[in-house]
């Protein structure tokens, strides 16, 4: 609607402020289309060959891409002609005003082809605006990119022509005023990225400007005028002082910078006497600056260091540090890839290793004496990347020399080793500097293995990282910080390169283990060693083919497995403290933690083999000492089946955490017959490990029954039928009892008929001697089973009430009723027994008693009416009375039958029901 507005015509449309457009008719439009290219422009060249065939135009960002890789050279200046202010000139009407541009060289040469008015446009040797009718205040905000060489940059200037265009001739321009602009300042930095506000001056229609040197001597800008106030009155050219002209410039250019600082940094060689000041002022220069310069600074740097190490070879290193920590800053971090390939590809300072290995082994030896440690951290910080440069320059120095002073170059590496573990042995407590120096040591050292490993062997790095790991304090009272630190820079370790390899690790692992042990045995940062242990797992189980790996499954075996343990027992303890006790939360308790631990532990046992079993056993100094270990494993095992660590959906973790429990229980019942039978007999170990088999037996993950058939078929392929096996287990420990049966009669007798329920006839028909045993030492000692048959009794009668809403119970009762049924039965053993009468009586009357139990159980669950519900607990409780004579029994179904009278409001039964007591 208004041509004034065309400058912002485009903000206008995306902010849909319609009332200064008019939107063009549908029958109007532009067809475009999009497609969207991944990758660098080589990278797309390659990939896409046709598309660059038809003549396609390459824009560069406005700016700098988030990474100037070295090689990449650009000098693009991006000028806007943003707007001006004009007079009328005594006329009455407004001003038709064109701009035309010129860059002009030192000699007043218009430089050709420097114009870009858009990308797959030819360049110019001038720009020309467009004309806005009768405004005096024109805004054009039109972007050119000018790309002037970079030799003809200093010395160029811009040159403005303001010209009004006639409205009656149309071929009539006449010039009344001139603005103009150098391209670099006198202290050698170019224009300044912002908007340049340019002072106009007066000209007619006849000015040729052939002698360029009548204007460059007059203020450009404010600024210039500033810098220079004599300026006589009597020139050629008069300032309107009414008139201004604003440009905004951008520079995207990797050679020429707009800070005074770098430039001279980059020029040391024209005042060699400043070089200390110069390198000083280095730290004032932004780090967008130096990023763009990178290379340069870089090269400037070793040039430095190569003219003068005595003198500048201390401020060279704090210059290099500040870089390299600068590259650390999350703005800069996508740069280090271009100091990599600096490294690699462009560095050439085959001296350098001299001195910066001087330097550094210099900022460390004073780590002890020194209050301020700012300049000893930075350079702890920038640990890696003086690695890289160290080891660089002397594959250069090698490579120019045929490998000439290698012992002087190893010797130097050494010493500076030696400085590296001063510094970690110092003791650091009732120092907070001295922490923060340490802490950046540790941070920076893991990075360093790889650059080290290009110059010295496995076993040599190894041999290094150990001595230096070793030198930190053993203690864990150092403080909560630097332990998390120091386990961090472990981790890291343990994650490189170089523990991969088996003759490192053969090094390593015991340092490593060592510290995991001390904070394990205090219980602190669980989640941290954890995560070192599950990679160490993992990379021991990568490499399970070599024969090392037995010897370091040894070592952990040696040094973790008893503390793994009580780190288990603690954990679990917590967390079942945890639960009761709501609200309060403890991190180190946590079901991440607990399902860490527990991997860690089955990841050692899964990798153990007979022979680690066996040393693992005779390693005890005494009875004591298996007994706490057996006591210790066989209770976390049993925590295992009770807590659920893993998600239920986990089938295959579980069944092999079942089978690991499995392999381990069956390498353990050895040392129970072994050190705990007879006469050195414990209760407690054998009580332990028969509580173990029963709950792995009853596992819900191990009921096959419950499964597809392929999936059965699956598992029994590949693991078996475990609770067969550990059936099996049981069995054999019970007949190594001797004697020692005893002490398990009647208190074993629930939980072994809860191993009957499982629906498996191979695990019933081994379970069935154990009962004869139980009768049989009972008979022997008592001259009677009356305990056995009591137990029993209540175990079964406890089963039924326990099972109300069970889907499976009816068939699970079934199965137990087949433990009396015909051979292979408790009853054929029995009639081959003295006692054969007594048992006999026994087996019918329990037989008699499941009937009675399950009637009750259907009765009680179904829709029966009260009546049926009445007389099946009147049967069960004349059982209990006449038959078998168990008054316990009889007492508690008095008062079930008293319980449903009162419920139906039977008031005169309930209170005829309690007089059965008498």
């Amino acid at each position: 609607n208004n041509e004034n507005e065309w400058y912002q015509i485009h903000e206008n449309i995306i902010r849909k402020s319609s009332n200064k457009y008019t939107a063009p008719s549908i029958n109007y439009g532009l067809i475009i289309s999009l497609q969207l290219l991944r990758g660098d422009i080589e990278q797309v060249r390659r990939e896409n060959p046709l598309i660059f065939s038809r003549g396609v135009a390459i824009t560069r960002k406005l700016g700098f891409p988030d990474v100037i890789m070295p090689g990449d050279i650009r000098n693009d200046l991006y000028l806007t002609l943003e707007r001006g202010d004009f007079e009328r000139g005594g006329k009455s009407v407004q001003k038709n005003i064109e701009v035309a541009m010129y860059v002009l060289y030192a000699d007043g040469e218009i430089l050709k082809d420097c114009i870009s008015l858009g990308s797959g446009e030819p360049n110019l040797p001038e720009y020309r605006s467009f004309v806005l009718y009768h405004n005096n205040s024109p805004r054009w905000s039109e972007v050119i990119k000018l790309p002037i060489p970079i030799d003809r940059f200093r010395g160029s200037h811009l040159r403005f022509e303001f010209r009004h265009c006639s409205t009656k001739d149309k071929g009539e321009k006449k010039l009344f005023g001139f603005a103009f602009t150098p391209l670099m300042r006198e202290d050698g930095t170019t224009l300044s990225d912002e908007s340049h506000e340019l002072y106009v001056y007066k000209c007619d229609e006849n000015t040729t400007f052939s002698n360029h040197a009548l204007y460059l001597g007059l203020p450009c800008c404010k600024d210039d005028f500033n810098s220079c106030p004599n300026i006589p009155s009597s020139l050629i050219f008069q300032r309107s002082t009414k008139e201004t002209f604003w440009i905004c410039t951008q520079l995207s250019s990797t050679k020429l910078t707009q800070n005074v600082d770098l430039l001279a940094l980059l020029k040391w060689k024209a005042h060699p006497d400043r070089v200390m000041d110069i390198l000083g002022r280095l730290r004032h220069v932004s780090g967008e600056e130096i990023v763009k310069f990178l290379q340069d600074i870089l090269d400037t740097l070793f040039s430095i260091l190569d003219d003068n190490t005595d003198k500048f070879g201390p401020l060279v290193f704090q210059s290099l540090v500040f870089i390299i920590n600068l590259l650390r800053d999350s703005k800069y971090y996508h740069f280090r890839p271009v100091m990599d390939t600096y490294i690699q590809k462009h560095f050439a300072g085959a001296l350098a290793y001299k001195e910066l290995i001087r330097c550094l082994k210099w900022y460390m030896d004073r780590s002890a004496e020194v209050v301020r440690q700012d300049h000893i951290q930075e350079a702890m910080r920038a640990l890696e990347y003086l690695f890289k440069f160290i080891v660089q320059s002397r594959i250069l120095y090698s490579r120019a020399t045929c490998g000439m002073e290698e012992e002087q170059f190893r010797t130097s590496i050494q010493e500076l080793f030696q400085s590296i573990r001063f510094v970690l042995s110092l003791d650091s407590r009732n120092s907070e500097t001295l922490i923060f120096t340490q802490a950046a040591l540790l941070n920076s050292f893991p990075a360093i293995f790889d650059e080290l490993l290009q110059m010295f062997t496995v076993q040599e790095v190894a041999e290094f990282v150990r001595g230096t790991l070793g030198s930190m304090p053993s203690t864990v009272h150092i403080g909560q910080s630097m332990d998390v630190v120091k386990l961090q820079s472990i981790a890291r370790t343990v994650d490189s390169r170089l523990f991969s390899f088996p003759e490192s690790r053969r090094i390593l692992l015991p340092v490593v283990l060592h510290h995991i042990h001390l904070h394990l045995r205090q219980q602190k940062e669980l989640l941290i060693c954890s995560g070192i242990l599950s990679s160490v797992f993992s990379i021991i189980k990568t490499s399970s083919l070599d024969m090392s790996v037995q010897e370091e499954i040894e070592m952990m075996v040696e040094s973790l497995l008893e503390v793994l343990l009580q780190t288990l027992l603690s954990i679990m303890s917590k967390s079942q403290s945890q639960e009761a006790v709501r609200g309060q939360r403890c991190p180190q308790c946590t079901a991440e933690i607990t399902g860490e631990y527990v991997s860690c532990l089955l990841s050692l046992l899964r990798q153990m083999t007979d022979i680690h079993f066996q040393r693992l056993m005779e390693n005890f100094q005494s009875k004591d000492e298996l007994k706490e270990f057996l006591l210790k494993i066989l209770c976390v095992f049993r925590n295992l089946m009770k807590l659920s660590i893993f998600p239920r959906d986990w089938n295959i973790m579980r069944l092999l955490t079942s089978n690991i429990l499995l392999t381990t229980a069956q390498q353990l019942a050895p040392a129970l017959h072994k050190n705990f039978a007879e006469t050195d007999f414990d209760f407690k170990v054998w009580n332990s490990y028969f509580s173990l088999a029963v709950l792995y037996i009853n596992q819900p993950s191990l009921q096959l029954e419950n499964l597809s058939l392929a999936k059965r078929k699956k598992i029994l392929d590949k693991y078996g039928d475990m609770r067969v096996m550990m059936t099996y287990e049981l069995f054999n420990l019970w007949q190594n009892l001797g004697e020692n049966k005893i002490h398990f009669i009647p208190g074993m007798i629930g939980p072994f008929l809860g191993v009957t329920l499982v629906p498996q006839l191979e695990v019933r028909n081994i379970m069935i001697p154990i009962f004869h045993d139980m009768m049989d030492w009972e008979q022997r000692k008592n001259g009677n089973f009356k305990q056995v048959e009591a137990e029993l009794i209540d175990k079964l009668d406890s089963l039924v009430s326990e099972g109300k809403g069970d889907e499976n119970y009816r068939e699970l009762f079934g199965l137990l009723t087949q433990l009396f049924g015909p051979y292979p039965s408790l009853l054929e053993k029995i009639e081959q027994e003295t006692w054969r009468e007594t048992g006999i009586s026994f087996v019918t009357s329990v037989t008699r008693l499941m009937e009675r139990l399950l009637d009750y159980r259907d009765c009680m669950k179904g829709d029966e009416t009260e009546n049926k519900k009445i007389g099946c607990t009147v049967n069960l409780l004349n059982f209990y009375k006449s038959e078998i004579n168990k008054e316990e029994m009889y007492i508690r179904y008095i008062h079930k039958l008293c319980d449903m009278h009162l419920q139906a409001e039977n008031y005169t039964e309930a209170a005829f029901t309690l007089l059965l007591y008498w």
